[in-house]
């Protein structure tokens, strides 16, 4: 079954998004699921995360970088064009309760998939804090919505481009200094990020949450692509996941796996399935 696309944006350079008419799956999505899709007949499947959804309109949000063949496949289509297949709701959905105050903390496209937690948190009573960074002020994306989103939000920029100088965990580290509260926190973005904010919420006896999204290849656990250990134990992290205790993640295992392609990712004519996406 085809799915028409209603709206398509450009957010930064190479990161588009996308509101797909998926009634079904709008009706049924929680934060932190995702979908697995298939641009056309010949495309390679990737799963994305649901990064919103109208239920009134039936339809819901996928946001992707262009990084490999089938992202350009789908930046390739345009209002109007249809995806030619499309899977879920996908995945455990995020647990989102009242915690009283959630820090929400997104590295980079990371921010895509921490806007749907972000705005359930919120509306669950949390009061959330969300810190996001950005290499510079361009590759900033969601400002809009991830403000609305939070009780309190603040940017951090690595060359100061915009909002503060620095890393999320500059930000994290001063609001524990200061004792702010900080009930529960979750962390989703590149690997060396979640990596640090969890030794930083370890150590501050935070419970936190990463989304491994990244390695996922095909979504249901048969590949086994997006083996991951998780407090010695392995999982899969289409199925088992995408989130779990940062505090328990092998964070140096994922990040060597993220990088058993790359010599080959880095060959024009090899098509590598590990490739970024939300």
């Amino acid at each position: 079954m085809p799915y028409k696309i209603l709206e398509k944006k450009t957010l930064a350079d190479n990161v588009i998004s996308l509101w797909v008419e998926a009634p079904q799956i709008a009706k049924k999505r929680k934060a932190g699921q995702f979908i697995i899709l298939r641009p056309n007949d010949k495309s390679e499947r990737i799963p994305l995360t649901i990064a919103g959804v109208k239920k009134d309109a039936g339809a819901i949000r996928l946001i992707a970088q262009v990084v490999g063949d089938t992202t350009r496949e789908l930046a390739d289509l345009n209002e109007g064009d249809f995806i030619r297949d499309l899977a879920g709701p996908l995945g455990h959905p995020t647990p989102i309760k009242n915690y009283g105050t959630v820090a929400c903390i997104g590295g980079g496209i990371g921010v895509a998939p921490m806007l749907p937690i972000a705005a359930a948190m919120k509306e669950a009573g949390n009061h959330v804090v969300t810190i996001v960074g950005a290499r510079t002020k361009e590759l900033l994306i969601l400002e809009d919505e991830l403000r609305e989103a939070s009780s309190e939000f603040i940017i951090t920029t690595d060359d100061g481009s915009y909002g503060e100088k620095g890393f999320v965990t500059d930000v994290l580290k001063k609001r524990i200094a200061d004792s702010a509260k900080i009930d529960f926190a979750a962390a989703i973005g590149p690997v060396p990020m979640m990596k640090a904010v969890a030794a930083v919420t370890k150590e501050a006896g935070i419970p936190t949450i990463a989304s491994l999204n990244t390695i996922m290849i095909d979504g249901t656990g048969m590949c086994g692509g997006c083996r991951v250990t998780i407090g010695g134990e392995v999982k899969y992290t289409c199925v088992d996941g995408p989130e779990f205790d940062a505090h328990q993640v092998d964070f140096d295992e994922l990040q060597n796996r993220l990088g058993t392609y790359r010599e080959q990712e880095n060959k024009e004519e090899h098509n590598c399935k590990l490739e970024g996406k939300v």
